[in-house]
Order: structure tokens, then C-alpha cells, then sequence
């Protein structure tokens, strides 16, 4: 058999079981098995496999900080804190519940990422959803859905912003300019939508008037550590700085004075994070890097090329549209990693580079495979007992996803350079 058309097939079938879990193993055996093939079958060198794990370095730090933080959150009663005060405030009204998460989802995403609201923010929302007593899902659904409507709003919003414009973002109040009217147009259009396919689960009452007990010194600390990680973010983006590092530091700073304080072993912390997003993220990188091998990138940038030269404008939309849904086969960080890499080969003009970049950040809305954060919102409701599979995130997904997605497109195109 033809060695390039191997390499696709096995790509291919490692990210089919990515996406449909047969025998419901976890996302990460189908990725890190795939690179392990094309590796063994000498269908990419171990060389170029390796570099390929390298370049997700910034990634791999930046959730192992966001996910210390998270469950130490969890363990020190922050999120049960922070769930009775969003109930009470809801008054006893499940759609004022659901306003409230998604307003909290919007603020987290914009300053802590779109993978900080899926691994924080939904252990506390689950916490709510259970404290009000009220069907859980709608509002779980917000921290999938916001975690990538609102993650272009600034750089720091998504690590795969990082990644297309290979660590070289334009400068904050540039950003602002271009994509403030975009990000509108993305929040609000997924809130309308989603807000009308979960009309049904969010009628009736739910609890309020709960007790609200003092938040504990630790949990304290904690939280202080999450506000003190969201400014080093904006500090480190506005210098141009990965964003990885720091995380990680705050993150394993935060955590060694909760446990210094408690006298408390790191073991049975360590052992209730979920780490097999970590490998997960590698294998993609390495199946993304089989592609360069094989020359297709180096014929995506000519069809690129010759498209933009064509018609700068409907290059740039048919790009946008053409990584957002891609975005949902392959993941949004190496889909990223393959369109930053494209456009650098085509000299791709600026509206062509945002498209994409609205693409891979909204597209991924569409299914639970699409981005790193939903991967890791449904590896955290599946820990309080949820699962939604694939055809179920699907039917909202393609319901709320395409009307921000042509929203957002639509308002950066029309506003030209």
C-alpha cells in the first residue's frame, strides 16, 4: 500500500476513535495509539514525532496549572461557595440561573481561557445545578458552549489563538479592534440559542435561599490564586509571553501552600486530576504532523494562495467555514497548528488569517471532539456522573453554532482591513 495513503488512514482512524469512543475507552488511547503507529510502521520518524509532542510544551503547562487550581477548588468547598451565592441570586428562577453562569462563563473565558471555564468553572456550575435542584444539563451545556463562543475576545481567551498566529498575536488594542464586533455577535447569537433548545429544562422553580457558609482559609487562598493567575494572563500576553509557564507555577505554588497548611501528602491530589488529556493533546500534535509530512499542507498554501489571489474575500469566508467545520475532525489545536502553518507558506493577508482564527475558536461548537476545552468538560461531567455523547452534543451544536459562526464571519469580512 501506498505509505502516504496509510499514513491518512491510520490519522484518519485514530481521530474516528477519538471521536466515538468504541468500547468507551478514553479519547487519549485512540490518539497517543495512532502516533504510536505511524511511528512503529516507519511511516513518520520518531524525530519529527517528537518535535511534534514538543510544540504542544506551552499547552501541556497551561493545563496542568489550570487543573491544580481546579481541584483544589473543588476539594476546598470553593465551588460549593460560589454554586449557593449564583443560586440565591437566582431567586428561585431556573432562566436567571442560566443567565448568571453564562455572564460568569463569558468573564472566565475572556480572562482565564476558554480551557480554564471547561476544567473550573464546571465543577462549580454542577455544584449549583445540584444545590438549586434543578436539571443539571442546561446549565453544564453553557460552560461547553461559552468556553469557545467567547474565546476570541482577547488573545489570552484561547491558547489556540497562540497557536495560529504562532506565538505572535497582534497587539492588544489592534485585536480589540478587529474582532470586539465578532466576539459580540458570537456570545450573544450562542446565548439566544442556546438559551431557545433548553426552553424545556429550564421552566418551573428551583431552590433559593440556601444557607451560605463561610468559605474556608484554603478555599480563600484558592480563589485568590485563580484572580492572581487571570492578571498574570493579561500581563505575560501583553509582553508577548507564553502563556504556559506561569500558569503552571501559580498553579503548583497555589496547591503546595494548601498542602503545607493541611500537612497534607500531594498524593491523593495528583491522583484525582484527570491526566490523560496531557497525552491526548500529544497524540493530535503527532497526527497533525503526519499531514506535513505528507505534503498537505504544502497543497493546502497553494490552493490557499490561488484562491486569495482570486477573490481576497470569499477565500477568507470559505477558509473560515472550512477550518471551523475541520476543526471538528481533527481538534481545534492542531486544526490551528495545520492553518497557521497553511497561511504563514501562503503570505496569507490579515482578514484571511482572522477568518481562521474565528473558525478554529467558534467552529468547535459543533461537536464534542471539536476543542480541548469541550474534551475536558466532558471529561468533568463525566466525573459527577454525566455523559453526553456525540450525536446528542451534535443536535445542539449544529443549532447554535452556525448562526454565531456566520455572525461572526460575516461582521469581520464586512469591516475589511
Amino acid at each position: 500500500m501506498n505509505p502516504i495513503f496509510l499514513s491518512w488512514g491510520i490519522a484518519l482512524a485514530a481521530t474516528a476513535g477519538v471521536i466515538l469512543r468504541p468500547f468507551r475507552w478514553p479519547e487519549a488511547i485512540w490518539a497517543v495509539a495512532g502516533a504510536l503507529v505511524l511511528v512503529a510502521f516507519g511511516l513518520l520518524p520518531a524525530q519529527l514525532a517528537w518535535q511534534a509532542v514538543g510544540k504542544g510544551t506551552d499547552v501541556y503547562l497551561f493545563l496542568i496549572g489550570m487543573m491544580l487550581l481546579s481541584e483544589l477548588g473543588r476539594r476546598e468547598g470553593l465551588f460549593d461557595w460560589v454554586a449557593v451565592h449564583a443560586v440565591n441570586y437566582a431567586k428561585g428562577s431556573p432562566r436567571k440561573l442560566f443567565t448568571l453562569v453564562y455572564l460568569v462563563g463569558v468573564v472566565v473565558t475572556t480572562f482565564l481561557s476558554n480551557d480554564a471555564a471547561a476544567v473550573v468553572l464546571t465543577p462549580a456550575v454542577f455544584a449549583a445545578a445540584r444545590k438549586a435542584k434543578t436539571k443539571p444539563l442546561p446549565l453544564l451545556y453553557v460552560c461547553a458552549f461559552i468556553a469557545n463562543a467567547a474565546s476570541f475576545v482577547l488573545p489570552i481567551s484561547n491558547p489556540a489563538n497562540l497557536v495560529l498566529y504562532a506565538n505572535h498575536t497582534p497587539a492588544l488594542g489592534l485585536w480589540v479592534a478587529r474582532f470586539a464586533l465578532p466576539s459580540v455577535l458570537s456570545i450573544a447569537a450562542t446565548f439566544v440559542m442556546l438559551r431557545w433548545t433548553q426552553r424545556a429544562d429550564l421552566g418551573g422553580a428551583c431552590a433559593c435561599d440556601l444557607p451560605v457558609e463561610r468559605l474556608s482559609t484554603n478555599g480563600k487562598v484558592t480563589l485568590a490564586s485563580m484572580g492572581v493567575t487571570a492578571v498574570a494572563l493579561l500581563v505575560v500576553s501583553a509582553f508577548d509571553l507564553q502563556l504556559g509557564l506561569p500558569t503552571a507555577i501559580l498553579g503548583i505554588l497555589t496547591a503546595l501552600i494548601v498542602l503545607v497548611k493541611e500537612r497534607q501528602s500531594p498524593v491523593k491530589l495528583v491522583s484525582e486530576i484527570s491526566w490523560s488529556v496531557l497525552p491526548l493533546v500529544a497524540g493530535l500534535f503527532v497526527l497533525v504532523e503526519v499531514l506535513d509530512h505528507t505534503g498537505v499542507i504544502h497543497e493546502l498554501s497553494a490552493l490557499l494562495t490561488l484562491a486569495t489571489r482570486q477573490n481576497q474575500p470569499m477565500a477568507a469566508a470559505a477558509s473560515g467555514l472550512v477550518i471551523a467545520f475541520g476543526s471538528n475532525a481533527i481538534n481545534n489545536l492542531p486544526a490551528g497548528l495545520i492553518a497557521s502553518a497553511t497561511a504563514l507558506q501562503a503570505h496569507s493577508p490579515e482578514r484571511v488569517i482572522d477568518a481562521l482564527l474565528i473558525g478554529v475558536d467558534l467552529g468547535p461548537n459543533l461537536s464534542i471532539t471539536g476543542s480541548l476545552a469541550t474534551i475536558l468538560w466532558l471529561s468533568s461531567i463525566r466525573r459527577e456522573g454525566e455523559e453526553v455523547g456525540f450525536v446528542q452534543f451534535l443536535k445542539v451544536g449544529i443549532v447554535v453554532m452556525l448562526p454565531a459562526l456566520v455572525l461572526a464571519l460575516g461582521s469581520r469580512l464586512l469591516a475589511g482591513h
